[in-house]
Protein backbone atom coordinates (compact mmCIF):
# COMPACT_ATOMS: atom_id res chain seq x y z
CA UNK A 1 0.00 0.00 0.00
CA UNK A 2 1.43 3.70 -0.62
CA UNK A 3 0.00 6.40 0.98
CA UNK A 4 0.12 10.11 -0.16
CA UNK A 5 -0.26 12.63 2.41
CA UNK A 6 -0.78 16.11 1.32
CA UNK A 7 0.30 18.61 4.41
CA UNK A 8 3.25 18.22 6.68
CA UNK A 9 1.79 19.79 9.63
CA UNK A 10 1.71 17.38 12.88
CA UNK A 11 -1.68 15.68 12.02
CA UNK A 12 -0.04 14.44 8.22
CA UNK A 13 3.30 13.96 9.82
CA UNK A 14 2.46 12.23 12.91
CA UNK A 15 0.16 9.62 10.11
CA UNK A 16 3.37 9.24 8.45
CA UNK A 17 5.43 7.84 10.79
CA UNK A 18 2.88 6.11 12.09
CA UNK A 19 2.44 4.09 8.69
CA UNK A 20 6.37 4.10 7.72
CA UNK A 21 6.49 1.93 11.44
CA UNK A 22 4.00 -0.45 10.41
CA UNK A 23 5.76 -0.92 7.04
CA UNK A 24 3.36 1.19 4.11
CA UNK A 25 4.54 3.33 2.09
CA UNK A 26 3.93 7.28 2.91
CA UNK A 27 4.73 10.53 1.08
CA UNK A 28 4.48 13.95 2.25
CA UNK A 29 3.60 16.61 -0.18
CA UNK A 30 3.94 20.38 1.28
CA UNK A 31 3.03 23.35 -0.25
CA UNK A 32 5.01 26.11 1.50
CA UNK A 33 8.57 26.53 -0.58
CA UNK A 34 10.63 24.99 2.79
CA UNK A 35 9.80 23.53 6.01
CA UNK A 36 10.62 26.36 7.80
CA UNK A 37 8.78 28.67 5.50
CA UNK A 38 6.62 30.25 8.06
CA UNK A 39 5.91 30.26 11.89
CA UNK A 40 4.04 27.13 12.86
CA UNK A 41 3.25 28.49 16.61
CA UNK A 42 4.20 27.32 19.77
CA UNK A 43 3.22 25.81 23.24
CA UNK A 44 0.19 23.15 22.85
CA UNK A 45 -1.43 21.29 25.53
CA UNK A 46 -1.51 17.40 25.14
CA UNK A 47 -4.81 15.98 26.63
CA UNK A 48 -3.86 12.11 27.75
CA UNK A 49 -5.63 10.97 24.18
CA UNK A 50 -3.90 13.06 22.26
CA UNK A 51 -0.02 12.07 23.52
CA UNK A 52 -1.25 8.59 23.53
CA UNK A 53 -2.40 8.90 20.30
CA UNK A 54 1.39 10.81 19.49
CA UNK A 55 3.02 7.62 21.28
CA UNK A 56 1.01 4.94 19.18
CA UNK A 57 2.49 6.60 15.66
CA UNK A 58 6.16 7.39 16.59
CA UNK A 59 8.82 4.53 16.79
CA UNK A 60 9.42 2.96 20.65
CA UNK A 61 12.56 3.75 20.23
CA UNK A 62 11.97 7.60 20.74
CA UNK A 63 9.35 7.32 23.73
CA UNK A 64 12.07 8.23 26.37
CA UNK A 65 13.10 11.33 24.17
CA UNK A 66 9.06 12.39 23.70
CA UNK A 67 9.03 12.14 27.65
CA UNK A 68 11.92 14.38 28.12
CA UNK A 69 11.03 16.82 25.79
CA UNK A 70 7.54 17.64 26.71
CA UNK A 71 7.00 19.68 29.82
CA UNK A 72 4.39 19.87 32.75
CA UNK A 73 2.10 22.87 32.77
CA UNK A 74 -0.53 23.52 35.61
CA UNK A 75 -3.76 26.33 34.42
CA UNK A 76 -4.99 27.88 37.30
CA UNK A 77 -7.78 28.94 34.89
CA UNK A 78 -8.53 32.63 36.85
CA UNK A 79 -9.35 35.99 35.46
CA UNK A 80 -6.66 38.82 36.31
CA UNK A 81 -7.39 42.51 35.52
CA UNK A 82 -4.73 44.19 34.05
CA UNK A 83 -2.91 44.79 37.17
CA UNK A 84 -2.40 41.36 37.87
CA UNK A 85 -5.30 41.00 40.74
CA UNK A 86 -8.07 38.32 40.35
CA UNK A 87 -11.46 39.08 39.74
CA UNK A 88 -13.11 36.01 38.97
CA UNK A 89 -12.64 32.40 37.37
CA UNK A 90 -12.80 30.72 34.28
CA UNK A 91 -13.12 27.11 35.77
CA UNK A 92 -11.50 24.28 38.18
CA UNK A 93 -7.52 24.30 37.65
CA UNK A 94 -5.77 21.72 35.38
CA UNK A 95 -2.63 19.70 34.86
CA UNK A 96 -1.19 18.42 31.48
CA UNK A 97 1.33 17.92 29.45
CA UNK A 98 3.22 20.64 27.26
CA UNK A 99 5.23 20.15 24.14
CA UNK A 100 6.61 22.98 21.92
CA UNK A 101 5.22 22.80 18.04
CA UNK A 102 8.27 23.86 16.78
CA UNK A 103 10.02 20.57 18.29
CA UNK A 104 7.49 18.49 18.12
CA UNK A 105 7.60 19.38 14.35
CA UNK A 106 11.07 18.07 13.76
CA UNK A 107 10.86 15.02 15.65
CA UNK A 108 7.73 13.92 13.18
CA UNK A 109 10.15 15.33 10.50
CA UNK A 110 13.02 12.84 11.05
CA UNK A 111 13.50 10.16 8.24
CA UNK A 112 10.36 11.27 6.47
CA UNK A 113 10.88 12.46 2.50
CA UNK A 114 8.67 15.52 2.16
CA UNK A 115 8.41 17.45 -1.39
CA UNK A 116 8.18 21.09 -0.28
CA UNK A 117 6.46 23.74 -2.83
CA UNK A 118 3.52 20.73 -3.76
CA UNK A 119 1.16 23.02 -3.81
CA UNK A 120 -2.11 20.22 -4.99
CA UNK A 121 -4.15 21.69 -7.83
CA UNK A 122 -6.51 18.64 -8.17
CA UNK A 123 -6.26 14.96 -7.89
CA UNK A 124 -8.44 12.16 -9.98
CA UNK A 125 -9.42 8.84 -9.13
CA UNK A 126 -8.41 6.72 -11.92
CA UNK A 127 -10.05 3.54 -13.37
CA UNK A 128 -8.50 1.47 -10.87
CA UNK A 129 -9.55 2.64 -8.05
CA UNK A 130 -6.44 4.71 -7.39
CA UNK A 131 -6.08 8.60 -6.42
CA UNK A 132 -3.65 10.91 -8.61
CA UNK A 133 -2.52 14.02 -7.21
CA UNK A 134 -1.41 16.76 -9.50
CA UNK A 135 0.69 19.81 -8.55
CA UNK A 136 1.42 23.53 -9.49
CA UNK A 137 5.15 21.93 -10.16
CA UNK A 138 6.16 18.37 -10.60
CA UNK A 139 4.99 15.29 -11.94
CA UNK A 140 1.50 13.62 -10.39
CA UNK A 141 1.97 11.55 -8.61
CA UNK A 142 -0.60 7.75 -7.98
CA UNK A 143 -1.46 6.30 -4.62
CA UNK A 144 -3.81 3.77 -3.00
CA UNK A 145 -5.26 6.18 -0.47
CA UNK A 146 -4.61 10.52 -1.13
CA UNK A 147 -4.88 11.75 2.69
CA UNK A 148 -5.89 15.54 2.83
CA UNK A 149 -3.49 17.03 5.86
CA UNK A 150 -3.93 20.84 4.46
CA UNK A 151 -4.93 22.82 6.75
CA UNK A 152 -7.91 25.01 7.07
CA UNK A 153 -7.85 25.88 3.67
CA UNK A 154 -7.67 22.39 2.43
CA UNK A 155 -6.71 21.89 -1.22
CA UNK A 156 -8.26 18.49 -1.20
CA UNK A 157 -11.26 19.14 0.83
CA UNK A 158 -12.27 21.67 -1.62
CA UNK A 159 -12.09 18.62 -4.38
CA UNK A 160 -13.33 16.27 -2.66
CA UNK A 161 -16.48 18.00 -0.55
CA UNK A 162 -16.74 21.42 -1.71
CA UNK A 163 -19.56 22.42 0.51
CA UNK A 164 -17.56 21.94 3.72
CA UNK A 165 -16.05 24.90 4.12
CA UNK A 166 -14.23 26.83 6.55
CA UNK A 167 -15.98 30.05 8.86
CA UNK A 168 -14.64 33.23 9.83
CA UNK A 169 -15.48 33.60 13.73
CA UNK A 170 -14.36 37.38 13.48
CA UNK A 171 -12.04 36.75 16.13
CA UNK A 172 -8.79 38.01 15.82
CA UNK A 173 -5.50 37.16 18.12
CA UNK A 174 -2.03 38.02 18.38
CA UNK A 175 0.63 35.29 19.37
CA UNK A 176 3.89 35.65 20.73
CA UNK A 177 6.84 34.25 22.89
CA UNK A 178 9.48 35.53 25.55
CA UNK A 179 12.08 33.63 27.14
CA UNK A 180 11.39 32.78 30.39
CA UNK A 181 13.48 34.39 33.42
CA UNK A 182 13.05 35.01 36.66
CA UNK A 183 11.45 38.03 36.29
CA UNK A 184 8.21 36.46 33.99
CA UNK A 185 8.37 33.07 36.13
CA UNK A 186 6.64 35.21 38.79
CA UNK A 187 3.77 35.88 36.73
CA UNK A 188 2.98 32.12 37.32
CA UNK A 189 -0.63 32.43 38.44
CA UNK A 190 -1.50 34.13 35.24
CA UNK A 191 -0.42 30.96 33.03
CA UNK A 192 -3.27 29.70 31.84
CA UNK A 193 -5.65 32.38 33.30
CA UNK A 194 -7.28 35.20 31.19
CA UNK A 195 -6.26 38.98 31.77
CA UNK A 196 -9.24 40.82 30.96
CA UNK A 197 -8.35 44.61 29.69
CA UNK A 198 -11.39 47.04 28.65
CA UNK A 199 -10.99 45.95 24.68
CA UNK A 200 -8.63 42.99 24.51
CA UNK A 201 -7.83 39.56 26.16
CA UNK A 202 -4.51 38.35 26.87
CA UNK A 203 -3.37 34.72 27.73
CA UNK A 204 -0.31 33.21 29.17
CA UNK A 205 1.67 29.87 29.13
CA UNK A 206 4.67 28.98 30.36
CA UNK A 207 6.61 26.36 28.12
CA UNK A 208 9.48 24.40 30.70
CA UNK A 209 11.03 21.48 29.05
CA UNK A 210 12.37 19.21 31.30
CA UNK A 211 15.14 18.55 29.22
CA UNK A 212 16.51 21.04 26.91
CA UNK A 213 15.14 19.55 23.55
CA UNK A 214 18.67 19.59 21.48
CA UNK A 215 20.58 18.09 24.69
CA UNK A 216 17.76 15.64 24.91
CA UNK A 217 18.16 14.63 21.45
CA UNK A 218 21.64 14.67 21.74
CA UNK A 219 21.48 11.80 24.57
CA UNK A 220 18.66 9.96 23.79
CA UNK A 221 18.10 9.60 20.13
CA UNK A 222 20.99 10.90 18.28
CA UNK A 223 19.61 10.37 14.89
CA UNK A 224 16.96 12.90 16.14
CA UNK A 225 17.93 16.76 15.36
CA UNK A 226 15.76 19.38 17.38
CA UNK A 227 16.02 23.08 17.19
CA UNK A 228 18.06 24.41 20.41
CA UNK A 229 14.79 25.90 22.35
CA UNK A 230 14.95 27.02 25.69
CA UNK A 231 11.72 27.75 28.16
CA UNK A 232 9.71 30.52 26.87
CA UNK A 233 6.02 32.02 27.96
CA UNK A 234 3.72 31.99 24.87
CA UNK A 235 1.00 34.39 25.11
CA UNK A 236 -1.93 35.49 22.77
CA UNK A 237 -4.15 38.71 22.73
CA UNK A 238 -7.41 38.00 21.76
CA UNK A 239 -9.01 41.15 19.50
CA UNK A 240 -12.34 42.14 19.52
CA UNK A 241 -14.60 40.92 16.67
CA UNK A 242 -12.92 42.00 13.61
CA UNK A 243 -10.30 43.81 15.55
CA UNK A 244 -7.39 44.97 13.00
CA UNK A 245 -4.02 45.43 14.47
CA UNK A 246 -4.09 49.49 14.18
CA UNK A 247 -0.14 49.25 14.37
CA UNK A 248 2.93 48.43 11.98
CA UNK A 249 3.83 45.26 13.96
CA UNK A 250 1.87 42.52 15.75
CA UNK A 251 4.41 43.48 19.04
CA UNK A 252 3.14 47.17 18.56
CA UNK A 253 0.15 46.53 18.37
CA UNK A 254 -0.18 44.84 21.77
CA UNK A 255 2.04 47.61 23.71
CA UNK A 256 -0.22 49.64 22.11
CA UNK A 257 -3.62 48.08 23.81
CA UNK A 258 -1.69 47.21 27.17
CA UNK A 259 -0.76 51.23 28.53
CA UNK A 260 -1.07 51.20 32.47
CA UNK A 261 -1.02 47.30 32.63
CA UNK A 262 1.14 46.00 35.43
CA UNK A 263 5.25 46.55 34.53
CA UNK A 264 5.83 42.84 33.92
CA UNK A 265 3.30 41.90 31.53
CA UNK A 266 4.23 45.05 29.39
CA UNK A 267 8.10 43.95 29.77
CA UNK A 268 7.03 40.62 28.27
CA UNK A 269 5.88 41.99 25.36
CA UNK A 270 9.01 44.22 24.88
CA UNK A 271 11.26 41.69 25.37
CA UNK A 272 9.17 39.34 22.80
CA UNK A 273 10.52 37.83 19.42
CA UNK A 274 9.69 40.26 17.05
CA UNK A 275 10.31 38.11 14.14
CA UNK A 276 7.73 35.69 15.57
CA UNK A 277 4.82 37.85 16.91
CA UNK A 278 1.82 37.73 13.68
CA UNK A 279 -2.13 38.48 13.83
CA UNK A 280 -4.05 35.33 12.97
CA UNK A 281 -7.65 34.90 12.18
CA UNK A 282 -9.70 32.13 14.28
CA UNK A 283 -11.45 29.86 11.44
CA UNK A 284 -13.41 26.57 11.94
CA UNK A 285 -14.02 23.89 10.04
CA UNK A 286 -16.89 21.96 10.82
CA UNK A 287 -17.82 18.26 9.16
CA UNK A 288 -21.52 17.83 8.04
CA UNK A 289 -21.98 15.36 4.97
CA UNK A 290 -20.25 12.30 4.36
CA UNK A 291 -18.83 12.38 0.62
CA UNK A 292 -18.58 9.45 -1.04
CA UNK A 293 -16.31 6.47 -0.05
CA UNK A 294 -13.33 5.97 -2.10
CA UNK A 295 -9.51 6.63 -2.16
CA UNK A 296 -9.47 10.01 -0.83
CA UNK A 297 -10.14 11.33 2.86
CA UNK A 298 -9.38 14.23 4.96
CA UNK A 299 -7.52 14.79 8.64
CA UNK A 300 -7.17 17.50 10.95
CA UNK A 301 -7.99 20.98 10.12
CA UNK A 302 -8.54 20.02 6.78
CA UNK A 303 -11.86 18.75 8.28
CA UNK A 304 -12.58 19.95 11.40
CA UNK A 305 -10.59 23.01 12.44
CA UNK A 306 -11.27 23.85 16.11
CA UNK A 307 -11.19 27.58 17.97
CA UNK A 308 -7.57 27.20 19.73
CA UNK A 309 -10.03 28.38 22.49
CA UNK A 310 -11.10 24.80 22.66
CA UNK A 311 -7.40 23.50 23.72
CA UNK A 312 -8.19 20.76 21.59
CA UNK A 313 -7.16 21.22 18.01
CA UNK A 314 -3.84 19.39 17.53
CA UNK A 315 -4.95 17.01 20.01
CA UNK A 316 -7.84 15.83 17.68
CA UNK A 317 -5.36 15.69 14.64
CA UNK A 318 -3.19 13.12 16.18
CA UNK A 319 -6.50 11.07 17.35
CA UNK A 320 -6.64 11.06 13.35
CA UNK A 321 -3.38 10.25 12.53
CA UNK A 322 -3.71 7.32 15.24
CA UNK A 323 -7.13 6.03 14.31
CA UNK A 324 -6.46 6.34 10.82
CA UNK A 325 -3.21 4.44 10.96
CA UNK A 326 -4.16 1.60 12.84
CA UNK A 327 -7.65 1.41 10.44
CA UNK A 328 -4.95 1.11 7.30
CA UNK A 329 -3.14 -1.59 9.29
CA UNK A 330 -6.25 -3.59 9.41
CA UNK A 331 -6.58 -2.95 5.10
CA UNK A 332 -3.02 -4.81 4.85
CA UNK A 333 -3.50 -7.09 6.94
CA UNK A 334 -6.34 -7.69 4.46
CA UNK A 335 -8.97 -8.20 7.43
CA UNK A 336 -11.19 -5.77 5.50
CA UNK A 337 -11.21 -3.76 2.18
CA UNK A 338 -9.01 -0.49 1.91
CA UNK A 339 -12.42 1.69 1.04
CA UNK A 340 -14.20 -0.15 4.41
CA UNK A 341 -11.24 1.03 6.55
CA UNK A 342 -11.32 4.26 5.05
CA UNK A 343 -15.00 4.37 5.94
CA UNK A 344 -14.49 3.27 9.39
CA UNK A 345 -12.17 6.09 10.46
CA UNK A 346 -14.23 8.81 8.88
CA UNK A 347 -17.36 7.71 10.70
CA UNK A 348 -15.46 7.95 13.90
CA UNK A 349 -13.50 11.00 12.79
CA UNK A 350 -16.99 12.92 11.95
CA UNK A 351 -18.53 12.11 15.49
CA UNK A 352 -15.35 13.27 17.79
CA UNK A 353 -14.83 15.78 14.96
CA UNK A 354 -17.62 17.54 15.27
CA UNK A 355 -17.65 17.31 18.84
CA UNK A 356 -14.07 19.15 19.18
CA UNK A 357 -15.48 21.84 17.05
CA UNK A 358 -18.52 22.66 18.77
CA UNK A 359 -16.76 22.79 22.17
CA UNK A 360 -14.02 25.23 20.84
CA UNK A 361 -16.43 27.27 19.78
CA UNK A 362 -19.05 26.94 22.83
CA UNK A 363 -15.34 28.07 25.25
CA UNK A 364 -15.03 30.97 22.97
CA UNK A 365 -17.10 33.53 23.92
CA UNK A 366 -15.11 33.03 27.60
CA UNK A 367 -12.38 34.06 26.60
CA UNK A 368 -12.69 36.80 23.80
CA UNK A 369 -12.97 40.86 25.36
CA UNK A 370 -16.40 41.75 26.80
CA UNK A 371 -17.72 38.08 25.41
CA UNK A 372 -18.50 39.31 21.93
CA UNK A 373 -17.45 36.32 20.13
CA UNK A 374 -20.57 35.93 17.71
Amino acid sequence: MRVSVIGAGLGGLCLAQGLRGAGIEADVYERDPAITARCQGYRLVLSPMGFEALRGCLPLRWHPLLDAIVGDAYAGQLILDPRLNQIGELGPGRTGIVIDRQVLRHLLLTGLTVRTGAALTGYDVLDDGKAEARFAHGAPTTADLLVGADGVGSAVRAVLSPQTTATDTGTRFVIGRTPLTERFAALEPAFGSKIAGDEVSLMLGAMRFRTPPKQAAEELAPEVTLPDIRDYVRWAMLLPPNGSLGAPTAQEAVLSRTEGWHPDLRALIEQADPDNSTLLPIRVVEPRERWAPGPVTLLGDAIHATSPTGGNGANTALRDADLLRRCLIEAVERRQDLVGAVGDYERQMFEYGGEAVRHSLAALPAFVPNGLAR
